[in-house]
């Protein structure tokens, strides 16, 4: 595999041209690549950081096998990659001599990746979460639910929103930038849920991504730290599964912390199912424009994630 199979472009529009109908053809498995380009046509190219997005198509014959996408300064995401893929993609950006913080996408992709980039850069992979992707099947609401009601996130709400996402990423250790900006956005689309209780107060929040290609990502869910255990976390993800499912959504997914249990039979109780499992790793620093990546031999064929919720692996993290 040739790493000049891998083309790399700062143009959205030009990259969706190319990889769209690639990224639709499978919406679970991309569901990340989706919703962070949607958010990106929506929002604007500094929707995730101030710095370009840039993405990249692996093509052959004139089609789309892969694609990698990038909102540095977070992690480096990928669609699956077969082992040489994976070394090819780490060739071509060694080549550039571009800087990767980190790489996150299904399980057996970015372990082959993480080796190939350590074996020509000699940044040393240190892994950063285990993730489940779930896809909601029959949804079955928990009983009995707790007191209170589920309603739209509005803008009387934005404070609040905001302080949590923050709360949550620090929970989840990717700390979050523009905490204000994403609850703007959130709230302009009707893309977080609230359980409140009966006398009005906000105890948990679920969000939703845009719809894309059919498909709909839950992301973050959260209830504050002394208002877990009461079932506000399974209650508020139920609502929203099924107002996504009810709005016409072919595919409601989320991911989980594998280190989390609670998170994961909690969601499995709803009636979300299991798709396959993520990884995210962190690569330790290093001068990648010093390295001569000519010397340094290409890792074998069998050799061994964005920020918070939209951007990169996104997991959600309940204790009920």
């Amino acid at each position: 595999m040739r790493p000049d199979n891998w083309h790399r472009t700062e143009d959205l529009p030009r990259f969706l041209d190319r990889a769209g109908d690639f990224l639709r053809s499978r919406p679970a498995p991309h569901t990340i690549p989706l919703s962070v380009t949607e958010t990106l046509r929506r929002r604007g190219p500094r929707a995730y950081g101030d710095e370009q997005p840039v993405y990249g198509t692996l093509e052959r014959d004139g089609t789309v096998h892969a694609v990698y996408l990038q909102t540095p300064p977070h992690r480096l995401n990928l669609t699956p990659l077969t082992p040489e893929e994976a070394d090819s993609l780490a060739a071509h950006l060694a080549g550039l001599g571009v800087p990767v913080p980190g790489a996150g996408a299904d399980r057996e992709t970015v372990e082959s990746f993480a080796a190939a980039w350590q074996a020509r850069t000699g940044a040393t992979p240190t892994l950063h979460q285990r993730q489940r992707l779930y896809r909601l099947g029959t949804l079955t609401v928990p009983e009995p639910a707790p007191p209170g009601r589920a309603r739209i996130a509005v803008e009387s709400d934005r404070a609040q929103l905001a302080t949590w996402y923050d709360e949550f990423a620090e929970a989840v250790g990717d700390p979050a930038t523009g905490a204000g900006v994403w609850a703007d956005a959130r709230i302009a689309y009707g893309g977080v849920t609230l359980w409140e209780t009966p006398d009005g107060t906000p105890v948990a929040m679920a969000g939703v991504t845009p719809p894309v290609a059919g498909q709909v990502r839950v992301a973050p869910v959260y209830t504050p730290a002394h208002l877990r255990g009461r079932g506000y976390a399974g209650a508020v993800t139920a609502e929203v599964s099924r107002a996504a499912r009810d709005a016409g959504a072919d595919e409601v997914l989320l991911f989980t912390d594998l280190a989390n249990p609670t998170s994961n039979r909690l969601y499995q109780r709803i009636g979300y199912r299991p798709v396959t499992d993520f990884a995210a790793y962190d690569f330790a620093a290093y001068d990648v424009a010093e390295n001569d990546v000519s010397e340094v031999p290409a890792a074998e064929n069998d050799a061994a994630e964005n920020g918070v919720t939209e951007n990169g692996v996104s997991q959600n993290r309940v204790t009920e």
